[in-house]
């Protein structure tokens, strides 16, 4: 897959293309269909397949302070849209002046002067240009006009529900992995570079590897969950996740820590993922360290029989 950081970096001599366009976090199953038609329709007419997808999200630009949880981070939202057989991935920069950009600047722009698109692809709630002014049904004006086709990406439901990535974040924050996890067709993953805690846990004889997460990350509900610890290059290993701020300690700061079983390894300083299986339960102060041991036990137990 190509991959290029601003719709004027299209190399020269690009040809015509099928485009989709979109923020994708999460590459969540509704997503997949959408991006698969794309890439479906594209080898029927014999072009190229693009993704346009923006960097940061557009909400943090138009509305500061609304950045909603992240479900991917870019390098593995690329990974994900590059294993649906996509050709090009174009991320565009979304600035300020971007977002002033009108809606008929939008498409010539991008999809005309650049992409050379004879397809468009996007969901039937696609709004584009300054103020989200442009809809799906101006898109298909604009087309009549540049020469491009507008095709719906189709949806994808169970039992009732559409999935999106505002509902897997809710799934996300009640904890309901299970759910996350079938709406995004794969775990919910968390990643992060391991840094030094409190050590408490290496005292206690449960070692754990404590995440430093992106500040937007789709961190979980308080409480503790059976995960997969994913490191590049190595086996995955099992994983007892803590999320949350160790109230039997008093804790403040809300903190993601990895016991990972049967491992006796350093793993300070290496970026790892989580990948969320099940939550295990939720968080509980106790009144001292003898059950709160007891009950780790447990739950490393728990995670043995899920996972290994």
């Amino acid at each position: 897959m190509q991959r290029w950081r601003g719709y004027d970096a299209t190399p020269g001599g690009w040809g015509r293309s099928v485009v989709t366009i979109g923020v994708f976090d999460g590459v969540h199953r509704g997503h997949q269909a959408t991006i698969g038609h794309a890439v479906a329709r594209a080898r029927e007419l014999g072009v190229q397949s693009v993704v346009v997808t923006f960097d940061p999200h557009p909400a943090e630009v138009v509305r500061p302070g609304s950045h909603p949880a992240v479900l991917t981070e870019p390098a593995r939202k690329a990974e994900l849209i590059e294993a649906l057989g996509v050709d090009a991935l174009c991320v565009v920069p979304f600035t300020p002046e971007f977002s002033r950009l009108s809606a008929e600047a939008f498409v010539h722009d991008i999809l005309v002067a650049n992409l050379h698109a004879t397809l468009v692809v996007v969901g039937a709630n696609f709004r584009f240009g300054h103020r989200a002014a442009g809809d799906v049904a101006l898109l298909e004006r604009l087309g009549r006009t540049f020469g491009f086709g507008v095709e719906d990406g189709p949806l994808v439901a169970e039992g009732g529900t559409v999935f999106s990535s505002t509902y897997i974040r809710s799934c996300i924050d009640a904890g309901d992995m299970a759910a996350a996890a079938a709406a995004l067709d794969r775990p919910h993953r968390l990643e992060g570079v391991v840094v030094r805690g409190d050590q408490r846990g290496r005292e206690l004889g449960f070692p754990t590897a404590n995440l430093l997460c992106h500040g937007y990350a789709a961190v979980p509900a308080d409480g503790v969950y059976a995960a997969r610890l994913v490191r590049r290059g190595h086996p995955d290993l099992a994983a007892a996740v803590s999320v949350g701020t160790n109230p039997t300690f008093s804790g403040r700061e809300r903190r993601v820590e990895a016991y990972a079983l049967d491992f006796s390894g350093d793993l300070y300083g290496e970026r790892v993922a989580l990948d969320f299986v099940a939550r295990l339960r939720g968080q509980v102060r106790y009144d001292s360290v003898e059950p709160l041991l007891a009950q780790m036990g447990e739950d490393v137990s728990q995670v043995r029989e899920l996972l290994l």
